[in-house]
C-alpha cells in the first residue's frame, strides 16, 4: 500500500452478489441501481462489476448519473426516475436512456423529446415520495396508450417502490401495484418489466419480485436488515476504506486529543494519526466511537473526528508511521464493518459508504472468485 488513503472496490464481489442476488430472485431480470456514484463505489466499475454478474439492466436516480455511464462506454438498458422540473428528456432519448415516469407533465415531455421515447411509468403506491397519483393513473394510462399508438413513445415498465415499514405495509403496497399494473393493462399497455422489490424485499418478500428486482444496497454485499449481516445473506462487502498511519506521538497519561479534549489518555499512551477525516466521508458523529483495525489490532476512535484526520489511542501496543489502518471492509477478512460505522454514528450502512468523498481514491481490485 502507497496511497495515503484510499478505498478497494472489490469488483469480484460485486459480481458475485449479483448473481447471488439473481439466483434467490429467479426474476427473468436483474436491475443494478448504480445511483449516486455507485453508492460511493464508482458508478462506472459497479456498472460494469454488476453486468458480469448477470445484472440486465441499470437504473440511477438521474439523468446526469445516465449520460456519464453511457459517456463510459456502458450500452446496457438503462433507467433513471428523478428528473428537474423543466425536463425536456431530449438527450436521454437521444442516447437509449430510458425515462422514469411520475406525471402527466413529464409523459409530454417525453413524448416531444424526438425519437421514440423509452418510459417506465412510477406509480404511487403508498410511499409518498414521487410516482403518479392513483388518482391520476388512468388518465395518464390512456396518454400513455395513445402516445404509445402514435409512435412517440414506448411503455417499457411499471414500477413502485416499497417502504420497507414492515411485511404487512409491503403487502398492501404490492397489491396497490397490482391493482395499478392491471389498470395499465385494461388500458391496453403491455409493460414488458414491472418492479417493485429493491434488495430487502427481493431478499424476503416474493410476492413483490414480478418480472425484475432493483438491487442497491445489496450489490455492494451490505445488508439492508437490523437482524441479518453480510455474511448471513451471502453477500461480500465490496468497498475497503483504508489509510496509513501519519504519525505517532507518545504522551503521558491525562493528555487532552483533538479537538475539545474529548478523550484524554488514562496513562502514558500511543497516540496514531489517521489522515481520513469528515471531508473524506468519515461521519463525525462517529467521535470516540468508530471502529479501526491497525496492524491487526481493533481500536475505537480517540476525541473527535476532524475535518482531514482523526487520532487513535492505540496504549503501548506498537503501532509505525506507514502502518495500514482498516476503518470497514469484509468482516470475514477481519475488518470493521460499515454496519459497525453506522451504528456508531447513529446511521445507516447506506450512508457510510455512500458519503465517502472524492478526495479517496476509488481502487478497484479483484478478489478471489466463486468457489
Amino acid at each position: 500500500m502507497t496511497a495515503m488513503r484510499e478505498a478497494l472496490i472489490d469488483l469480484t464481489a460485486i459480481e458475485h452478489n449479483a448473481r447471488a442476488l439473481h439466483r434467490l430472485a429467479g426474476t427473468r431480470e436483474l436491475i443494478a441501481v448504480v445511483k449516486a456514484d455507485g453508492y460511493g463505489h464508482g458508478a462506472l466499475a459497479a456498472a460494469g462489476a454488476a453486468l458480469a454478474g448477470g445484472a440486465t439492466r441499470l437504473a440511477v436516480a438521474d439523468l446526469a448519473e445516465a449520460v456519464a455511464l453511457r459517456a463510459g462506454g456502458i450500452d446496457a438498458p438503462l433507467l433513471a426516475w428523478l428528473h428537474a422540473p423543466d425536463e425536456t428528456f431530449a438527450q436521454a432519448v437521444a442516447q437509449g436512456i430510458e425515462i422514469g415516469i411520475s406525471s402527466l407533465d413529464q409523459l409530454f415531455a417525453a413524448a416531444a423529446a424526438g425519437g421514440v421515447a423509452r418510459v417506465h411509468l412510477k406509480l404511487e403506491t403508498g410511499l409518498a415520495r414521487n410516482g403518479i397519483a392513483p388518482q391520476d393513473w388512468s388518465a395518464v394510462f390512456a396518454e400513455a396508450a395513445r402516445l404509445e399508438a402514435d409512435g412517440a413513445l414506448r411503455v417499457e415498465g411499471v414500477f413502485s417502490h416499497l417502504s420497507n415499514t414492515s411485511a404487512e405495509d409491503d403487502r398492501v403496497q404490492v397489491r396497490r401495484f397490482e391493482v395499478g399494473v392491471a389498470a395499465a393493462q385494461a388500458a391496453g399497455l403491455q409493460p414488458r418489466v414491472r418492479h417493485l422489490a429493491a434488495t430487502a424485499a427481493a431478499i424476503d418478500l416474493p410476492e413483490a419480485r414480478f418480472d425484475a428486482v432493483r438491487i442497491g444496497i445489496g450489490l455492494y454485499g451490505l445488508s439492508p436488515f437490523d437482524d441479518r449481516d453480510s455474511a448471513a445473506l451471502g453477500l461480500r462487502p465490496a468497498m475497503t476504506l483504508r489509510a496509513r498511519v501519519a504519525a505517532v506521538r507518545r504522551v503521558p497519561g491525562g493528555h487532552g486529543v483533538s479537538y475539545g479534549y474529548v478523550h484524554r489518555t488514562e496513562d502514558d499512551s500511543t497516540l496514531a494519526l489517521v489522515p481520513l477525516g469528515y471531508a473524506d466521508g468519515v461521519p463525525r458523529q462517529a467521535s470516540a466511537a468508530g471502529p479501526v483495525s491497525i496492524a491487526g489490532e481493533r481500536f475505537r476512535l480517540a476525541g473527535r473526528v476532524a475535518m482531514d484526520q482523526f487520532v487513535v489511542d492505540v496504549g503501548d501496543h506498537p503501532v509505525s508511521v506507514g502502518d495500514e489502518v482498516v476503518l470497514f471492509g469484509d468482516p470475514a477478512a477481519g475488518a470493521p464493518s460499515a454496519t459497525e460505522w453506522a451504528e456508531a454514528a447513529g446511521t445507516i450502512n447506506y450512508e457510510i459508504v455512500t458519503r465517502i468523498g472524492p478526495r479517496v481514491p476509488r481502487v478497484p481490485v479483484r478478489s478471489a472468485e466463486d468457489g
